[in-house]
């Protein structure tokens, strides 16, 4: 099975070198002719975005949102308009769950099969191959490519028909964003009252309040690192999706509304290239404290 990987950023290139590990024959593109190199380097083959959809079984594509999936799939010159039928499109991207059901009619017409299948987990899960996957496509389609997917991630789950995996992407990045916002709150309470943000960190992490999210953000607050494993600025466009979903469904979303007023301020003060958990800051500059420092 020869395999075409379209987007080699923060997620996609461990991504692509975790499907090399697992000895698949994999061809690659991108726009950063350093990133393609890096993945050529252990083994992929670099090939535009037509050779791709000439030659390969299974496209798959990690890009920052609809827009780009849309136009690399099918904009003039479009990878799908290569792809021959029967051959399967994976888009490991997070976008709207509504984008993913309008590409996966124009290929359905083409008779090319579609797993919308988003990721969450970050650069560090990306790069050890324990990401999550939600996908969203037919069982059998699921079926035959899951374990092209479990060589990325420690858990690969159906949730439903195209559209569905990013429904589920959607609500994982809210309760990402709330539960970061909720931390920071937790760690500036703790600053101002006097008290060791790591000692509380430490204390209720084995209890009700702790999560993968403390976890991983706790200690880049208290450090004051906000190396991005995630952008802020993504973090926003994934809001931007669920907030849109939200309404055209009709369902209350008003705790997201609050946090991406957050996330815009931090993108608005030169901090939308921070890693999320840089939301901390946002609480530092209305105290004029910095969380464990």
């Amino acid at each position: 099975m020869k395999i075409g990987l379209i987007g080699l950023g923060i997620m996609g290139k461990p991504m692509a070198k975790n499907i090399l590990k697992a000895g698949y024959d994999l061809m690659v593109s991108d726009l950063n002719a350093n990133a393609v190199a890096d993945v050529v380097a252990a083994g992929a083959t670099a090939a535009d975005n037509k050779t791709i959809g000439e030659t390969c079984d299974v496209v798959l594509t990690m890009l920052p949102n609809s827009p780009h999936v849309k136009s690399v799939m099918l904009g003039a010159n479009g990878v799908a308009s290569y792809m021959k039928p029967g051959a399967v499109f994976i888009d490991m991207s997070s976008i709207n769950p509504v984008a993913s059901k309008e590409v996966a009619a124009v290929l359905a017409e083409k008779n090319i099969e579609m797993l919308d299948a988003p990721v969450s987990g970050g650069e560090p899960k990306a790069i050890d191959g324990t990401l999550s996957f939600m996908v969203g496509g037919k069982q059998e389609v699921f079926d035959q490519f899951k374990p092209l997917l479990d060589c990325m991630g420690a858990s690969v789950v159906r949730c439903g028909d195209v559209g569905a995996g990013n429904t589920t992407k959607l609500a994982n990045q809210i309760i990402v964003a709330c539960n970061i916002q909720a931390l920071a709150e937790a760690m500036t309470l703790a600053q101002k009252a006097g008290v060791d943000p790591q000692l509380v960190y430490e204390a209720i992490r084995g209890g009700l309040a702790g999560s993968t999210v403390m976890d991983a953000k706790a200690p880049m607050m208290i450090a004051g690192n906000d190396k991005p494993g995630f952008k802020i600025d993504l973090h926003i466009k994934d809001l931007n999706n669920a907030l849109d979903c939200a309404h055209s469904v009709g369902a209350p979303v008003p705790m997201t509304a609050s946090v991406q007023e957050i996330l815009q301020w931090m993108h608005n003060h030169e901090g939308g290239q921070k890693d999320h958990s840089a939301i901390a800051q946002y609480y530092e500059y209305l105290t004029d404290i910095q969380i464990g420092r």
